[in-house]
């Protein structure tokens, strides 16, 4: 029964992450740290080298982790160590979904053919169709609006 519920802490602490990191971009990255956030938005041939300062919020986030993984071993208090896995577990998917398949900062998987993951990539193309702070849309990463799962159709020009 035990295992049940150290599965269920880190499914909780997963999808609790989707909701921080959606919190996390929309308050913290566009507003008072938009100076780290501000290089992630701007065009591949702008920037300079591999990294960005957008990278140092991998750490900001590593943190919680953990400290939690110190405190579920130190502590009788075992159920953190299962917060700080969720929270790690959803490093590792923020990691492969963002870096990997849709900023393609690693050429490990390309274009990935599910209705699902061809949202993500229209609604983070729309997230970042703004190079501001401000007016931007789209803001968590495996929540996605439906209406980035609807195929986009191009506007016929009116012939008047």
């Amino acid at each position: 029964m035990q295992i049940l519920i150290n599965i269920g802490i880190v499914l909780a602490a997963i999808v609790g992450m989707e909701f921080m990191a959606w919190f996390a971009h929309k308050y913290i990255m566009h507003g008072f740290l938009w100076d780290w956030h501000e290089d992630h938005h701007k065009p591949h041939f702008e920037k300079d080298g591999f990294f960005e300062k957008n990278d140092l919020f991998f750490l900001v986030f590593a943190i919680p982790s953990a400290a939690c993984y110190i405190s579920g071993l130190a502590t009788p208090q075992t159920w953190l160590l299962y917060v700080g896995i969720g929270i790690s577990i959803y490093g590792l998917i923020y990691f492969l979904i963002h870096d990997v398949y849709i900023h393609q900062r690693f050429k490990w998987f390309r274009q990935l053919d599910s209705k699902y993951s061809k949202a993500i990539l229209r609604a983070h193309g729309d997230h970042h169709a703004k190079n501001t702070k401000e007016d931007c849309e789209s803001f968590g990463l495996l929540i996605v609006n439906p209406k980035y799962f609807k195929r986009r159709t191009t506007q016929k020009a009116s012939t008047t």
